[in-house]
């Protein structure tokens, strides 16, 4: 079975024969150079960048960078958080046709020289001393990289080595050499093409080193003209930019749709700020993980708790029928006269209120993805009056493959293709994509390529079906089916991502690949189920001591057997135990983007893992942990192993 939509004919769908992402910011300066473009808040300002200025800037870094020696296919690293100065860099790099290739700000040295030497990187865009200084460590390593460009001047003023310039200096030579050759702008400006390398992303590195994703101007540009003519966002829309610059959402949203659509792009001026600059940007798109939706209702839950009995009286009044009314809309039922006008009363008093505070009371486009998300989280945000939607998609396919539209919300499924891509599920359950948004193959790695794109479609390695209306549904890796001793088939991040729909387990790994029966290892959400526990006054110090408490066990084990009710009894979960720690990104046990490296997950915790299956009751464990100064030590801890019933399945299928 194939889904597809029709292919986009609407004018956000077309643009222009051959565009690429230069062309498409200069007709924006020529068109409405005076309108903002790009905001950072500094030191408390908001410190704008018109359409013109951003085109100057860009323009400007294009002619610095290639004085500095920057040449077509040069790969170019970009490294720190959210900063016009990174983007400008990166689309400087893009006018000459090198390549920007963006790295996560907290990667260690290490995994920072992977990818300087897999890529011959030369050249860097650092954000502040912090990056500056790994990459002058690096460069003992990596002698190759020439030029270290900087944003934030703070200790780096006065001390700069040699190979290292601030980025103010870099436009100032830039914008010199345009004014001393005249025609070098309009070169500038007609370098690029439609088929050239745009940005080289990369993947999360869950089984290995990550492989390099390039994705070129067309795709990225018809993955977001697709997008706007289904809906999913329109122009003119106001951005935050806080997701790491490293991660594909970024690229599309902050410099693609942003440039095709004449997004206003916002800059928190920290990540520690983002929450209280949300509420003054007020965007009217807005993406995050289900991760970040689940820990937003746990803040509005504590903050409620800990409000006026008044408070809490409006909320249990309101907040409750709110969502059973969302429910019944999603099952096809209308609110009568009543229900709406308690609904209106409702919008005054709590649902609007609650959304001003989180920063989201002019949210018209409100998306998750990447993982499921769980019903009483998608419910309770809807119930507030956002229109929350799921959508799917990977680095491969330019982030946008699929979306519910407003009418077809779905609790289960991501939505139907976007105009234009092709969605279908392969003999063995696999989906597959076609479409001018997929990529053309992995950086140097052919044989990852003829794995990934065969007979024009690329197999995502996601597992799914398609509904009868053509929705998508998406299960989890096909490389993660595994099978019980008894060959019972299970997919342990479908059960996960049931599990973290418990607002009080952060993470999960679900064991039992080869054995008799299935356990999982809990990370408990230090904030959800700390407050549960200051509010039924159980003392604690530390996450671990928290973690054993045996009231926490109590708590995630009625998580645990709520998953095994929809699950068949063969592969329900009968042990867990909680962790005494997080799964850590610097311990190699989760990527950057939070997802499980279970080989190394495996290795950490096989003293844990085989106390699940030999039946005993507790485990005393000796855990080896990095410090952020890169110092290590061991935690000694005492866990305790649980049993769960078997539930009463309710026929659940994956």
């Amino acid at each position: 079975m194939t889904a597809e939509r029709p292919a986009a004919t609407g004018p956000a769908a077309r643009g222009t024969e051959g565009e690429h992402l230069i062309e498409v910011l200069a007709r924006n300066a020529a068109a409405h150079g005076a309108e903002i473009a790009m905001r950072e808040r500094d030191r408390g300002i908001w410190q704008e960048y018109s359409w013109q200025e951003y085109l100057e800037q860009v323009l400007a870094a294009a002619a610095g960078l290639e004085a500095l020696g920057v040449k077509p296919g040069d790969n170019v690293l970009i490294v720190g958080d959210n900063r016009p100065a990174l983007y400008f860099g990166m689309l400087g790099a893009i006018a000459l046709r090198a390549v920007p290739s963006p790295a996560y700000p907290d990667f260690t040295p290490d995994q920072l020289f992977g990818q300087v030497s897999r890529e011959d990187i030369r050249f860097a865009i650092a954000e502040d001393q912090e990056q500056v200084d790994k990459l002058l460590d690096l460069r003992e390593r990596h002698a190759e990289l020439r030029w270290i460009v900087y944003d934030d001047p703070r200790g780096l003023t006065g001390r700069t080595p040699e190979g290292v310039m601030a980025f103010t200096e870099l436009v100032e030579r830039g914008a010199a050499r345009l004014r001393e050759e005249p025609g070098l702008e309009a070169d500038l400006l007609a370098r690029p093409s439609r088929d050239d390398i745009s940005v080289l992303l990369h993947s999360s590195g869950t089984t290995g080193a990550p492989k390099g994703i390039p994705l070129k101007h067309r795709h990225v540009l018809f993955a977001v003209r697709s997008a706007a003519a289904a809906g999913y966002f329109g122009e003119g829309e106001v951005h935050m930019a806080y997701m790491p610059i490293a991660w594909v959402g970024d690229f599309i949203f902050t410099i693609a749709a942003a440039l095709a659509l004449r997004f206003s792009v916002n800059i928190p001026e920290r990540q520690e700020t983002v929450q209280h600059d949300l509420r003054e940007i007020a965007p009217t798109v807005y993406f995050t993980s289900p991760r970040a939706w689940s820990t937003m209702l746990t803040r509005i839950q504590v903050g409620i708790d800990e409000s006026s009995r008044f408070k809490r009286w409006l909320y249990d009044a309101f907040m409750p029928f709110a969502v059973e009314l969302e429910r019944r809309r999603l099952q096809g039922h209308r609110p009568n006269p009543w229900q709406r006008l308690r609904r209106a009363v409702g919008e005054l008093l709590i649902y609007g209120p609650i959304k001003d505070q989180l920063g989201l009371a002019r949210a018209r486009h409100p998306y998750t993805a990447g993982e499921a998300i769980g019903e009483e989280v998608f419910l309770f945000f809807r119930a507030l009056g956002l229109n929350l939607r799921q959508f799917y998609g990977q680095t491969e396919n330019s982030a946008l493959c699929a979306a519910q539209s407003s009418d077809t919300v779905k609790l289960h499924t991501v939505g139907v293709p976007f105009p234009g891509m092709e969605v279908r599920i392969s003999d063995d359950g696999e989906i597959l994509v076609r479409g001018e948004n997929v990529f053309d193959g992995y950086y140097n790695d052919p044989e990852a390529t003829a794995q990934a794109l065969r007979d024009g479609w690329l197999h995502t390695g996601d597992a799914g079906y398609l509904e009868d209306d053509g929705q998508l549904v998406v299960l989890g890796r096909v490389s993660e089916v595994v099978h019980t001793r008894g060959q019972e088939r299970f997919i342990p991040t479908y059960i996960e991502n049931r599990l973290k729909f418990s607002q009080y387990i952060k993470d999960a790994c679900v064991l039992g690949d080869g054995r008799d029966h299935l356990a999982v290892l809990v990370v408990i959400d230090w904030e959800a189920v700390g407050h549960w526990a200051q509010e039924r006054g159980i003392a604690y110090t530390s996450f671990a001591e928290l973690s054993q408490q045996p009231p926490v066990y109590d708590l995630v084990g009625g998580g645990v057997a709520d998953v095994n009710a929809t699950l068949p009894e063969a592969i329900q979960i009968r042990r867990f135990v909680n962790l005494h720690k997080e799964f850590d990104p610097d311990d190699g046990e989760v990527t950057r983007t939070r997802k499980l490296r279970r080989n190394v997950i495996d290795d950490h915790y096989r003293v844990i893992i085989d106390a699940l299956y030999d039946g005993g009751k507790a485990i005393e464990f000796e855990a080896q942990i990095t410090y952020e100064t890169g110092a290590s030590g061991v935690l000694k801890r005492e866990l305790a192993i649980r049993d769960v019933a078997p539930a009463r399945a309710a026929g659940a299928t994956q």
